[in-house]
């Protein structure tokens, strides 16, 4: 299927880049209910399947709500306030969508199904209002289990990548910018061509300008949302989304000489925190007492090289985007979050 979007000059002078959190949180939905997951995103998938079942998140309303393909939500994904909005504001405007667009969404939901909408989500048909602070309280939920932990790594990639478009289109132009987005993605001097079937965008019924979303959990893929009087929003896959999840070459030359630094137990600790986890199980690994790995993680998070963030009953520490910078051999993190500047909580 293509897809033609035209520009005018005032379109292309308010198209404009952000950083959507609910973006990653729908499209890593998604990723999670395919079968298999895409094997970029295995490693996290592992990570975080058993926290959201034991939250009975892989079986709520939410889950119903993003299917592996087809429609999404579009009152999910509301057009962001500024360049990085908070989950916070972004969760505002979702429970302030009208009921009739709720109504609307779930009903495509439902065509797409045969007809019946699933069980989990005809509350929210039946009472949109009463109903939408729940599924708010239920993406919270989500967020803790599966993103928080990481977002700092995520937003740092995402804001790298926009970084480099911006550079690129001051460097050659827009049109140079718009051309290198994907390779499904082409701009022809008038028009930005999509050829890609999940993309349907009409201009005729779009506000003006275009809305750049960068997004990990998107891959391989580019998404459109298209949502009168908003501008049109087109989600594309981050460069270096590809290496997101790898393990950081760690060697003991490397935690040696950090150890110089740190502390050889806090070298050890920020190494282990290649995935998050609890004090718990970060005393296993190190042989360390759970009490001296709390204190270590509390200097570490003081010097921001940890962050922590609560998973049901525990509290899993993460490596920052400047903890993850010690493990990059090529200085390549480091450069990034320097170049974009640091991440918002």
């Amino acid at each position: 299927m293509r897809t033609e979007l035209h520009f005018s000059a005032r379109d292309l002078a308010l198209t404009r880049f952000a950083v959507s959190p609910m973006q990653e949180v729908v499209t890593s939905l998604r990723a999670l209910a395919r079968s298999p997951v895409p094997a970029l995103h295995r490693r996290w998938a592992d990570q975080v399947r058993g926290r959201l079942a034991a939250a009975g998140l892989d079986r709520g309303r939410l889950a119903a709500m993003v299917p592996p393909d087809g429609h999404l939500p579009d009152f999910l994904n509301p057009a962001p306030v500024g360049f990085s909005p908070t989950l916070a504001e972004e969760l505002a405007s979702i429970t302030a969508t009208g009921p009739e667009q709720v109504r609307a969404d779930l009903d495509v939901l439902a065509a797409e199904a045969g007809g019946r909408l699933p069980a989990a989500l005809a509350p929210l048909h039946r009472d949109p209002v009463g109903q939408l602070p729940r599924l708010a309280a239920e993406i919270t939920a989500y967020w803790e289990l599966a993103l928080a932990p990481y977002w700092a790594r995520i937003r740092a990639l995402l804001a790298a990548d926009v970084f480099h478009r911006s550079r690129q289109a001051a460097e050659h132009g827009t049109a140079r910018m718009l051309d290198d987005l994907h390779a499904t993605v082409r701009w022809d001097g008038t028009a930005l061509r999509l050829e890609q079937r999940h993309c349907a965008v009409a201009r005729l019924t779009a506000g003006s300008g275009l809305l750049l979303l960068p997004s990990v959990f998107a891959w391989p893929r580019v998404l459109t949302r298209v949502l009168p009087p908003d501008p049109p929003q087109l989600v594309y896959p981050a460069r270096g989304a590809a290496a997101l999840w790898e393990e950081r070459p760690g060697s003991a030359a490397r935690t040696d000489a950090l150890a110089a630094v740190l502390g050889r137990s806090r070298a050890r600790l920020l190494a282990e925190l290649d995935s998050p986890a609890s004090t718990t199980e970060l005393a296993r690994r190190t042989g360390l007492s759970p009490a001296a790995v709390s204190q270590h993680l509390t200097a570490l998070r003081t010097a921001g090289l940890t962050s922590a963030h609560r998973a049901g009953h525990a509290v899993l520490s993460a490596r920052t985007a400047v903890g993850d910078s010690l493990f990059d051999p090529d200085g390549r993190t480091f450069d990034r979050v320097t170049a974009a500047g640091p991440p918002a909580p």
